[in-house]
């Protein structure tokens, strides 16, 4: 059994928490979310807490209990709290800025600008100081967050060389000698 997934997960009085056929239904004060599960799972809501029962103690039920499990925490946590990713452009001459809410203008050394198209669910602060500029990516949707800040990411990886680039706040880059620093 997953150890994760022996707790109860304790559900904030604000959160309401509806079970249907192949889904879990969770609002709250930041919005709503749905997460898919096997129907096969039996989902017990009493005191606050919902405690998750697998069918079998196959392998795969096994996996799929601790994923449900999980997804269910960050449904909850997602329209309570919500989640965010901060990244950092660095470089001379890179940049970011809002167009509007939903469309984010990178110029991060190319021969033209980069327009990325946020999600609706997704929303976006810049800003910009002399060294750096700061991206945060905020929603309620963990993995939605995850994924649009791994694609403006994958706009600029940071140089190893250099260090110029995008990365996540607090990422450390190994930085490599160039070949001047190396001696034949």
């Amino acid at each position: 059994m997953s150890r994760l997934a022996k707790r109860p997960i304790r559900v904030p009085d604000n959160v309401k928490i509806e079970f249907r056929q192949t889904e879990v239904y969770v609002e709250g004060p930041r919005g709503a979310l749905t997460v898919p599960f096997d129907p096969r799972f039996r989902f017990h809501y009493e005191n606050g807490e919902i405690r998750i029962e697998r069918p079998s103690d196959e392998k795969e039920d096994k996996a799929k209990h601790g994923l449900y499990w999980k997804l269910l925490v960050n449904a909850i946590t997602g329209v309570t709290e919500g989640f965010r990713k901060e990244l950092e452009v660095i470089g001379v001459g890179y940049r970011a800025q809002l167009k509007g809410k939903q469309v984010l203008e990178l110029s991060l050394g190319y021969s033209h600008p980069i327009y990325f198209v946020l999600p609706p669910e997704i929303s976006a602060h810049v800003e910009a100081t002399r060294e750096k500029t700061t991206i945060r990516i905020e929603g309620i949707d963990r993995a939605l967050v995850g994924e649009v800040a791994a694609k403006i990411r994958a706009l600029r990886k940071p140089n190893v060389y250099t260090g110029k680039g995008i990365r996540y706040a607090g990422e450390y880059v190994r930085r490599k000698p160039g070949k001047a620093a190396v001696k034949r």
